[in-house]
């Protein structure tokens, strides 16, 4: 990391954009995350970053030469800019953190650009940001796989062999990817009720969250060859936020022999904005000790885990105050991003720019830092308490599931918004 990007990530550095300064604020200068959004001036989505209580319009400085992405920020998804390589995005950052610092006078004093280049984010509308082309979702968490093998099998065995040997995966569904604020109904499926010969057909009963991380890839690999660990991280663009809704009740009847399929295939959220790995990088730590060693192809020098807080909220219909269901951290992720990735490849799938790839439930040590309500409530044996009154063990028509994650810097916190779904009742 050269002088100039490690510039745009001192704790010192100010924006002339006051809203930025709150150590409250997810996107202070430091953080630079990208994203796309339109709104009522111009309906046309288009690539944004988010600072403050603004967005700044890419696509306005590039018109105004302040920035050089070849056209790409004025298209609805973030592909095209992101397949311009990792130099081209630390190329924008320094030239973007420049922009913004407190004392520049370019952008600040300009008030016909300005009008054009900054839009608060309260009136925006905010979309996918990238076309996604294939999702993948891992189980990466130690403590969630422990907890579900403990649940369903023998405690003393909780983790299968293969567990500790390899980041296990399976292919999601990339359609049905969504992004924070879109409604999500419960879905219909096949359910084995207990002490029946038959399975029924009807709307799910165990439906879920799953508290998740996604990396998005930067730089795809060519089928039939893999992407070494050590090289992983420079084919990952940034992170978001992820919550794999999942209907536990449909899962537990058709996972068998293949494991998930439309127990996870009605919808995925994501956070609006992706955080890049350089803004995350104050806040690398080691990973959890593996026992046993890894494998050859799995193994990678140096710090590799991310200290992310993370914490689940869930308001009830026609209730004011949330009730915070887990508050973990990303830093336990037994199985790293890298990992994750060169075992995905290693028997030569390739990857595309835009390919989503999800950590798995993140779980701590302790019932309240939880991943699930699966685990929480021990498949609803044990029920949440709500704030206001009330109880749960499941989700139900109307709760809204936000997720939020960032990291605590010094008198700053990068942060990743939220992400956020309401349940819609089923279909009749």
């Amino acid at each position: 990391m050269n002088d100039a990007l490690k510039a745009t990530l001192a704790p010192a550095l100010k924006s002339w954009i006051e809203s930025a300064n709150d150590p409250a604020s997810d996107f202070p200068i430091q953080n630079l995350p990208f994203g796309i959004f339109s709104d009522a001036v111009r309906a046309q989505p288009r690539a944004g970053v988010a600072i403050g209580d603004w967005i700044v319009d890419l696509a306005a400085l590039e018109r105004a030469n302040l920035l050089d992405a070849q056209g790409t920020f004025d298209k609805p998804r973030l592909n095209d800019f992101i397949s311009l390589g990792r130099e081209t995005w630390r190329d924008v950052r320094i030239a973007l953190s420049a922009l913004l610092a407190q004392g520049n006078a370019t952008l600040r004093d300009d008030e016909a650009l300005r009008r054009h280049a900054l839009v608060p984010r309260a009136g925006a509308t905010l979309h996918l940001p990238v076309e996604i082309p294939g999702y993948t979702d891992f189980y990466s968490s130690k403590e969630h796989a422990t907890n579900v093998g403990s649940m369903f099998r023998d405690p003393k065995n909780a983790l299968l062999p293969n567990w500790s040997e390899m980041p296990i995966g399976y292919n999601g569904r990339a359609s049905s990817v969504v992004v924070s604020g879109t409604p999500v109904r419960r879905p219909n499926g096949q359910i084995k009720l207990p002490n029946e010969d038959r399975p029924i057909y009807g709307a799910c009963r165990k439906l879920d969250i799953e508290l998740e991380t996604g990396f998005i890839i930067g730089r795809g690999n060519a089928l039939g060859e893999p992407i070494a660990c050590e090289d992983a991280e420079a084919h990952i663009f940034g992170m978001v936020l992820l919550n794999d809704w999942s209907a536990r009740d449909i899962q537990q009847w058709e996972y068998v022999p293949l494991g998930p399929f439309n127990s996870k295939g009605f919808a995925t959220t994501i956070s609006p904005w992706i955080v890049t790995l350089d803004a995350l990088e104050p806040f690398r730590t080691a990973t959890p000790a593996q026992e046993p060693e890894p494998l050859a192809y799995l193994c990678h020098e140096g710090n590799h885990a991310f200290d992310i807080e993370l914490e689940v909220t869930l308001r009830a219909e026609g209730v004011q105050k949330p009730t915070i269901l887990s508050r973990t951290n990303f830093r336990l992720m037994y199985w790293s991003m890298a990992q994750q990735l060169a075992h995905h490849t290693v028997g030569g799938c390739n990857t595309r720019v835009g390919d989503l790839m999800g950590s798995g439930t993140i779980s701590g040590p302790t019932p309240e830092s939880c991943g699930s309500l699966l685990e929480s409530t021990w498949n609803g044996q044990r029920p949440v308490k709500l704030e206001e009154g009330g109880e749960r063990v499941f989700l139900q028509d109307g709760d809204e599931v936000t997720l939020r994650g960032w990291c605590q810097g010094e008198g700053f916190r990068v942060g990743f918004g939220d992400c956020a779904g309401q349940v819609l009742a089923a279909r009749g």
